[in-house]
């Protein structure tokens, strides 16, 4: 799907059961805002929100207000995606759950390959650490939230290039869903984006092994930055560099 203008505060229709509202928060790590998403069975009144984005109360409001939510879900602990879950709780009495158990609230932690039933739809719980150790995805339907795990144009930082690798791989056996992600666009045909995600990863660990062989393996992982991304947004330096040691230990174990 080609890339549209940023359009906040407005709820939008993406698939018959899942709806964005995107967050006015842009910036290096966020795209256009953190997608905040409204799931729901068709002629089904009640929702679940995943991911309420910051604590941003005018965003959070228009949230709450998009119908009775029942169930708050947290792809990961970002503070973009989490840091307004508990005042959404408080305004409407939902039980927030993620993989991380301090992120809970009136619920139990997410477990890896669990089924929710809620809202008129059954949406599976998929394990998908490597962003961060506790992300997850949520199968529903014919779409895959998939939080920062795949975003909706570039790549992500990686924190356990071993888990994200496998992640992908995972990711990759997926036939013919969508891609909803926490930031940017929908896309098309998961299998495909997981591919080129590994692909690209694939050739970076390259750019890294090259780099390491030639600056020695005491070499710093800003050091690496400077000769694998050269050109790279400042903005961005800080999340490169944690993927580059990431790379590194995983190359160095």
């Amino acid at each position: 799907m080609s890339p549209t203008a940023p359009e906040y505060g407005v709820l939008r229709t993406v698939t018959p059961i899942a709806s964005v509202l995107l967050e006015e928060n842009p910036g290096p790590m966020t795209l256009d805002g953190t997608n905040t998403w409204i799931l729901r069975a068709p002629g089904e009144r009640t929702c679940v929100v995943v991911d309420p984005g910051e604590a941003d109360v005018e965003h959070l409001t228009r949230v709450a207000d998009a119908g009775r939510v029942t169930l708050i879900l947290l792809t990961h602990r970002h503070v973009h995606h989490v840091e307004g879950a508990p005042w959404l709780a408080a305004r409407t009495g939902a039980p927030i759950r993620a993989y991380d158990p301090t992120r809970c609230r009136d619920a139990e932690p997410l477990t890896s390959t669990e089924t929710i039933r809620a809202s008129g739809l059954e949406i599976q719980v998929v394990h998908t650490p490597g962003h961060t150790d506790d992300s997850v995805c949520f199968r529903v339907g014919k779409a895959v939230l998939t939080g920062d795990t795949i975003v909706g144009r570039g790549t992500t930082m990686v924190t356990s290039l071993g888990d994200y690798l496998d992640t992908l791989r995972l990711l990759a056996a997926i036939p013919d869903a969508l891609v909803l992600p926490g930031h940017g666009d929908a896309r098309c045909d998961l299998a495909s984006v997981a591919g080129a995600y590994l692909a690209h990863r694939e050739e970076r660990l390259r750019q890294v092994q090259d780099a390491l062989t030639r600056l020695g393996p005491d070499v710093s992982a800003s050091a690496i930055v400077d000769v694998v991304y050269a050109g790279l947004d400042a903005g961005l330096r800080g999340p490169a560099e944690r993927s580059v040691e990431a790379q590194l230990e995983y190359l160095r174990r």
